[in-house]
């Protein structure tokens, strides 16, 4: 059984708005606590590192990444990317043009492949993949097109909104071998905003029951 956990962030929740993770690192609001950042250390088993977008703590919106490549939108400080390449040398780090610029909540992606808000265009969706190294779906999910906000991620498995459809659950799983349906924070949608995971590890928001950390958990194949 890999670590699980709940937590809260600036006193939220919706811990995945303000963190993201990777088998590689994870990004933290820059208004986190130590607590905080020392519990992600703890239990995602990798290093933490504070960012902020456009002076925004909402990295889990903003941001979207895996261990090769951290996409930031155009609206980031060119301080900012500077700050967090010199943190993480040995990642890309890339500013992507797009209106759709809430990466975090409209791109969900692992080491190996990318969903994608539909409504990317084919140049985007192919600058995306080239970005992070990836094949990239387009589609929405449960009728959600922001697949980030309301899925979960990690080079283990995929946790679906439950919403997801028979047709879209059967494609999805024939792309990763490990696929449950699931809500967090006692019933929401967006799982993507309510938890963070990587292999190692899984931490949920402190709302999150534990029926619903077991239906994340076998998602991710824990």
């Amino acid at each position: 059984m890999m670590p699980t956990a709940k937590l809260s962030i600036l006193g939220n929740d919706y811990i995945g708005a303000f963190s993201i993770a990777t088998d590689s690192f994870s990004l933290v609001g820059k208004g986190s606590t130590k607590g905080e950042r020392s519990a992600i250390k703890r239990d995602l088993g990798v290093p933490v590192h504070d960012l902020s977008v456009s002076g925004s703590d909402l990295i889990g919106i903003y941001a979207a990444c895996n261990s090769r490549s951290l996409i930031l939108p155009d609206a980031a400080y060119a301080s900012e990317a500077k700050a967090i390449k010199k943190q993480i040398d040995s990642v890309n780090v890339e500013i992507f043009k797009t209106d759709l610029n809430a990466l975090g909540n409209n791109i969900l992606t692992n080491d190996k492949k990318a969903i994608i808000n539909p409504n990317y265009s084919s140049k985007e969706a192919k600058e995306i993949s080239d970005m992070l190294d990836v094949e990239v779906i387009k589609m929405g999910i449960g009728g959600f097109e922001t697949v980030g906000a309301n899925n979960l991620l990690t080079n283990r498995g995929i946790v679906l909104n439950n919403r997801v459809t028979e047709e879209e659950e059967s494609l999805l799983k024939e792309l990763f071998t490990s696929v449950s349906q699931s809500t967090a924070n006692l019933g929401a949608l967006s799982i993507g905003l309510c938890a963070i995971a990587n292999s190692r590890g899984l931490l949920v928001g402190r709302a999150t029951t534990g029926y619903e950390i077991a239906s994340i958990s076998e998602g991710l194949g824990f």
